[in-house]
């Protein structure tokens, strides 16, 4: 795995930068999206600039390629598809709560008419 997802020695750094720290970035990115009822493609530009620093991270305190295509996309991939989750999520939930006479839960991330 060391080479295909991450490039530094431990695979605890890859958790502790891409799933944790940044995770929770993407997670709360999407869920303030959702909560101001924007759409999809603002989530997918804030999470774009979020996996650059993510990408500084890695470089500036584990000694990981800055300007690496390969892992900035795996980067980038990871974040888009937690901060997707998040979106759905609260949208989700916002539907069914604002709109309860309307829509009723079909399943964790999607919602339809009673």
């Amino acid at each position: 795995m060391q080479g295909l997802l991450f490039e530094e020695k431990s695979i605890f750094v890859f958790i502790f930068v891409t799933l944790i720290l940044g995770g929770a970035g993407a997670w709360m990115t999407g869920r303030a999206c959702a909560l101001t009822w924007r759409r999809f493609l603002p989530v997918v530009v804030y999470l774009l600039i979020l996996s650059f620093g993510v990408r500084f991270i890695h470089f500036a305190l584990f000694g990981g390629t800055l300007l690496s295509v390969h892992y900035w996309l795996i980067d980038f991939v990871i974040l888009l598809a937690i901060g997707t989750i998040a979106y759905r999520y609260t949208l989700a939930n916002q539907m069914v709560s604002q709109y309860y006479w309307l829509y009723e839960k079909s399943g964790a991330f999607s919602w339809r008419a009673k």
